[in-house]
């Protein structure tokens, strides 16, 4: 199906200070967002993409100067695609402490009249949730037809349907988790002292010497990218096939440099993450991610944490994604029954690991258009009511 097309980042400027939940406020800050499609007469077709680490508020459609820069969900997103343009209005927005447009560590800050740096306040899901409400009221939209999204897109997806049950009708979390496991929260500590024992980190003011932690940059993303794959796609993708046979005869060259076609992938994407990302950004994240735990304030109680959701439910996951596993998916669906609430979950048997929410897989994007079809129904019903 074609793409959307053209189109063209905005940005609301914001003078009012954001209290975050680290105590710490935010003030004259902006926002980067992107629309797709036409807001309707009611404001009632609205639905809102939230996007997880390194993505942004670019979900669809391409830039007239440059396009080859596809939106990150542009196969989800579009006319006659699942999430379709041709019937709601589409919203991205980029997070607060992103490298593509909003407010962050690359931005002056009002304070000091220099780079943010380290400086820059920690962030949580439930902060980028309230800039994100904002947002929305600056837009006219009272309630969402839906807010959607994948991995840490979908927490905070999770984290509206807890803080703003009221403003939205549907909650569409895919790849997702309540909280992270021990496990994901090691892997992105090992991340994260990859960029800050880098000697360029500079303590995160790095601006300043007109330096980047590349290597602390690339060694993060590697260390990233092995957790989105699942053990059989890289088994058959690379195995344990030589980079170049025909220069090494076969044989292993007996050093530490590249060998194997899977050490040649990985370094390369760490190199293009490192030219294009801020290091000062994935901490901030990854940090995000950690702190996400919405059922602490209960006991560890989910159950109890979505007692006050008011959303219908779509939930997916993916059988090779062990970093957000199914059975966390399943957490969410028991929990969302518990409080009688209506719920569709779809547990996909697909190879791809925790990317499989970016792919095109017939089964799975069918069933979110499915879900979307029936949004679309309810949402022209009480037009017509």
């Amino acid at each position: 199906m074609p793409s959307i097309g053209i189109v063209s980042p905005q940005t609301m400027h914001f003078a009012e200070p954001l209290q975050l939940q680290s105590g710490a406020s935010l003030r004259d800050y902006m926002l980067m967002y992107e629309t797709y499609g036409t807001l309707n007469a009611d404001k009632s077709n609205a639905v809102l993409v939230c996007h997880a680490l390194n993505a942004s508020h670019h979900v669809a459609g391409y830039y007239a100067d440059n396009p080859k820069n596809v939106g990150w969900w542009d196969n989800m997103v579009g006319p006659g695609k699942p999430l379709d343009t041709d019937k709601f209005f589409v919203i991205g927005v980029n997070n607060l402490g992103s490298c593509f447009g909003s407010t962050g560590p690359m931005h002056i800050n009002p304070e000091t009249g220099k780079q943010y740096g380290a400086a820059f306040p920690v962030v949580t899901v439930e902060d980028w949730v309230a800039a994100q409400a904002r947002l929305a009221d600056q837009l006219g939209i009272a309630q969402f037809a839906a807010v959607m999204g994948g991995s840490l897109g979908g927490m905070q997806a999770l984290a509206w349907s807890i803080m703003h049950p009221e403003r939205l009708r549907h909650c569409l979390v895919i790849a997702s988790t309540p909280k992270l496991s021990a496990q994901n929260i090691a892997f992105n500590d090992v991340a994260r002292q990859a960029i800050l024992s880098d000697p360029d980190y500079h303590g995160g003011d790095f601006y300043e010497h007109s330096v980047v932690p590349k290597n602390g940059l690339k060694v993060a993303r590697m260390i990233g990218h092995i957790t989105y794959l699942s053990d059989d796609d890289m088994a058959e993708k690379f195995g344990r096939k030589l980079r170049d046979i025909a220069a090494s005869g076969g044989e292993y060259k007996f050093g530490f440099g590249i060998d194997f076609e899977i050490e040649s992938y990985l370094r390369y994407q760490g190199d293009k993450f490192a030219e294009y990302f801020d290091a000062n950004t994935y901490l901030l994240i990854t940090k995000a991610l950690d702190y996400f735990d919405p059922a602490r304030k209960f006991d560890g109680d989910l159950t109890k944490t979505l007692a006050a959701t008011r959303a219908k439910f779509f939930l997916a996951s993916f059988t090779t994604d062990w970093r957000f596993s199914p059975e966390r998916s399943r957490e969410i669906v028991q929990a969302l029954l518990a409080n009688r609430r209506e719920v569709t979950y779809a547990e996909i048997d697909a190879p791809h690991g925790h990317d499989a929410f970016l792919l095109e897989d017939a089964r799975y994007m069918n069933m979110v258009r499915a879900y979307y079809e029936q949004v679309w129904k309810e949402t022209t019903k009480e037009q017509a009511a």
